[in-house]
């Protein structure tokens, strides 16, 4: 009897942190966004939008990254499974992220000559490539067990 009791209060104590977590992905969300406008304006009033506007979209990335984890909560609370593929997203995303933020950063340094590391981004491509096959083998396993998305 106790323990049913506590299982039961441990679950919703479980379903309450998740909502929290859903609700400060969302302010994470619009503090993001913020973050985008706030770069995307300064560039443009440096007069360097180009450059500008590739930094602020790495920004950009992590509000990808951001709504990928919200819909992993929104499915937890719904069903209470959490998938692999989520955690694989999440990985192929800030390598994507990382490979277009890197060659701004270094064209933007003073000498960027020197600071570009040919191997690092070769690795980060080798990376890019084994998690997209990963990724390719964790979403057709997974389809056939996912309910339907309404």
């Amino acid at each position: 009897m106790f323990d049913q009791k506590l299982i039961n209060g441990m679950k919703n104590f479980n379903q309450l942190i998740h909502v929290l977590l859903a609700l400060a992905l969302g302010v994470a969300c619009v503090m993001v966004i913020w973050d985008f406008g706030l770069k995307a304006s300064e560039a443009w009033q440096a007069g360097n939008a180009a450059t500008g506007f590739f930094q602020a979209l790495g920004s950009l990335f992590i509000l990808w990254t951001l709504s990928t984890l919200i819909s992993a909560e929104m499915n937890y609370l719904q069903t209470g499974r959490t998938y692999v593929r989520v955690f694989v997203e999440v990985a192929m995303i800030s390598v994507i992220r990382e490979m277009i933020v890197q060659p701004v950063q270094v064209i933007s340094s003073p000498g960027h000559e020197a600071n570009f590391n040919p191997i690092h981004y070769g690795l980060l491509l080798a990376a890019l490539l084994i998690i997209g096959i990963v990724y390719k083998l964790v979403s057709e396993t997974n389809t056939a067990h996912e309910p339907p998305i309404e």
